[in-house]
């Protein structure tokens, strides 16, 4: 295989019309999720027939982000291709940034092999690749190839990345399609209105970059706040694991006290794996859950304010005798005993806040400015428990996300 090609533009139409500029001989098989291009030269009295083979899928339903469904076979491939690419090292962190969200908003993908020799091939590459302002996945040793091992390639072929920390282009453009990005006018109510132009204004005050581009959240008409027991039965078990993340208590005694308390059917893969083995590291990523836990109570009702995420919450505010669980005390008597969420329009507020606020924390890192007005974790853990509060995306706890 020469390359994987990724673009946000769907269908194959465009490809076979860059084909058949340098192959006339061009067929298309189109099954119920893929299609097999596949592009023949004849060789002549003497030479050998040379082939072009192109495998084409595309996401179930295109958008422009990566969604936490496991239903779509590409949507869970570029999951992986995020996170590997995320795990590359590199010497230009702004286009890295930007590239990350690129492949958020890919659509499709299609491998591109050949048989014999193809006349032209890294002409019909290049062209395709601007034609579908694609980014490229490339093996070592190809007529296309920029690096010694797999490395990444942007629609001019220039490299974006691989993995011993190169880069040679200083931007990458993201484009999106607005028939999926934009929700139409006629669907957004009052109250969405109202929070963007109210929270627009308020990230303006603190002198914090404002993008009056971004969508609404979502309605209050539309949208279903998570119940109260839901609620308090995760901040009971973000409470343990937090115990664990600072050493009050170690995961085997954790995992005794949950399956004392019948609380094992809350607790999450992701939490199981932790709690089986809390590393150092681990416990360092799992510290961030103070802020989760902090919004958790706050919709509980439990804290009064948020408060501005400039500084870290202090979980010592919350009284001990609010506390789901400690000596003495059974979880279940706090779970059963929480009756009462916020309102909606508190919720959608805040959400919305830090859905924008995140935006800005996102935008200075890839422009590798230092953000000083907030703390990117902090925004970044409390946009996450507010996600999970709305259901954005009916995403469980582990799958939660946190588009910008």
């Amino acid at each position: 295989m020469i390359c994987t090609v990724y673009t946000h533009k769907v269908g194959v139409d465009k490809i076979v019309e860059v084909l058949k500029k340098s192959i006339s001989n061009v067929s298309v098989n189109t099954t119920e999720n893929s299609s097999i291009i596949v592009a023949e030269t004849k060789g002549g009295l003497f030479g050998k027939d040379s082939k072009l083979l192109i495998n084409y899928r595309e996401r179930l339903q295109p958008d422009y982000q990566i969604h936490a469904t496991e239903d779509c076979p590409l949507n869970e491939n570029l999951k992986g291709l995020y996170g590997y690419i995320n795990s590359l090292p590199t010497n230009n962190d702004k286009v890295k940034g930007l590239f990350l969200a690129k492949v958020q908003t890919l659509n499709a993908e299609f491998s591109i092999q050949q048989e014999g020799s193809i006349k032209n091939l890294k002409e019909i590459i290049l062209e395709l690749a601007q034609e579908l302002d694609a980014v490229l996945f490339v093996q070592p040793d190809t007529p296309i190839s920029k690096s010694n091992g797999q490395h990444f390639l942007d629609k001019n072929l220039d490299l974006i990345i691989d993995g011993e920390r190169n880069c040679e282009i200083e931007d990458l453009v993201v484009n999106i399609d607005t028939k999926y990005y934009d929700k139409p006018m006629h669907n957004v109510t009052e109250d969405q209105k109202l929070r963007k132009e109210q929270n627009d204004a308020f990230i303006a005050s603190k002198n914090i970059k404002v993008n009056k581009n971004l969508p609404f959240v979502e309605s209050e008409e539309s949208v279903e706040i998570r119940s109260a027991k839901e609620i308090a039965e995760r901040v009971t078990i973000l409470a343990i694991t937090n115990f664990v993340a600072f050493n009050s208590m170690s995961g085997a005694d954790a995992l005794t006290y949950i399956n004392e308390h019948n609380l094992l059917s809350l607790v999450t893969p992701a939490e199981m794996d932790f709690l089986q083995d809390p590393t150092e590291d681990k416990k360092s990523q799992e510290t961030w859950k103070c802020e989760c836990i902090w919004v958790l109570f706050w919709a509980l009702n439990k804290v009064n304010n948020i408060g501005f995420p400039n500084t870290l919450a202090d979980l010592n505010n919350i009284p001990s005798e609010e506390y789901p669980v400690g000596k003495n005390k059974n979880p279940w008597d706090f779970i059963n005993g929480q009756a009462t969420v916020r309102s909606t329009t508190e919720i959608l507020n805040a959400n919305d806040l830090y859905y924008r606020l995140d935006w800005a924390c996102v935008d200075a890192r890839i422009n590798g400015v230092q953000i000083e007005e907030v703390h990117p974790g902090v925004v970044y853990e409390r946009h996450y428990a507010l996600n999970w509060l709305i259901n954005y995306n009916n995403a469980q706890w582990d799958n939660v996300t946190c588009d910008t």
